[in-house]
């Protein structure tokens, strides 16, 4: 994970002012860990371990592992996959699938996005929180590039956004994390070809 630079401090509210670096290096080393050991075998001692801090500094900032992977995981959810705004649904929707393939065959993606839903699977609460902080804010955020394809006309009206949001995303995590074949920018005009043709039927 990249270590931008960052403001060195912050306060959450009525708490002690918290150290971005070490906010920063947490986060890095929280991703590392859950790639390596898995969502069920991750502990925060090993996390602090990981980032050199003490395993106090979790707990200034994050009050469980399940908060931890909520506020991190759908952070990156977002910031790695924007909402494309070109003016022109094709082309959106194939920035859009570029940036998904991206950002899912990072190498510590392409292990913990898995390894979260097979966890999820068994862990109700984990799911129900994956759920409200990571596929709700996805989807709210890609309902953009079709609510502004409806108002260009480009969409009838009566659209099924959910249905859509469905063929947007579906085929990308697919090819990625269950084919798992390479894939070239060629496949990706032609995807993204379909997934507007679906979108329009």
């Amino acid at each position: 994970m990249n270590r931008a630079a960052i403001p060195t401090s912050r306060r959450r509210p009525g708490g002690p002012v918290l150290q971005e670096d070490v906010t920063l290096a947490l986060r890095t080393a929280f991703f590392e860990e859950l790639a390596a050991a898995g969502y069920g075998k991750l502990s925060l001692e090993a996390v602090a371990r990981r980032a050199g801090a003490g395993k106090a500094a979790i707990y200034r900032r994050w009050p469980s592992k399940q908060a931890m992977t909520a506020e991190l995981v759908s952070q990156v959810a977002i910031e790695a996959i924007g909402t494309p705004d070109t003016g022109n649904l094709r082309d959106d929707v194939t920035r859009f699938v570029r940036d998904s393939l991206v950002a899912l065959s990072h190498p510590i993606v392409s292990k913990i996005a898995p390894d979260l839903l097979a966890e999820a699977a068994r862990n109700e609460e984990l799911a129900e929180t994956l759920l409200s902080h990571v596929r709700d804010s996805r989807r709210k955020s890609a309902a953009h590039i079709i609510h502004g394809a409806v108002e260009r006309g480009e969409l009838p009206p009566d659209t099924d956004i959910e249905l859509n949001l469905d063929f947007l995303a579906g085929p990308v995590y697919w090819r990625v994390a269950v084919v798992r074949v390479p894939v070239g920018d060629d496949h990706i005009d032609r995807l993204a070809a379909k997934i507007v043709a679906a979108m329009k039927a």
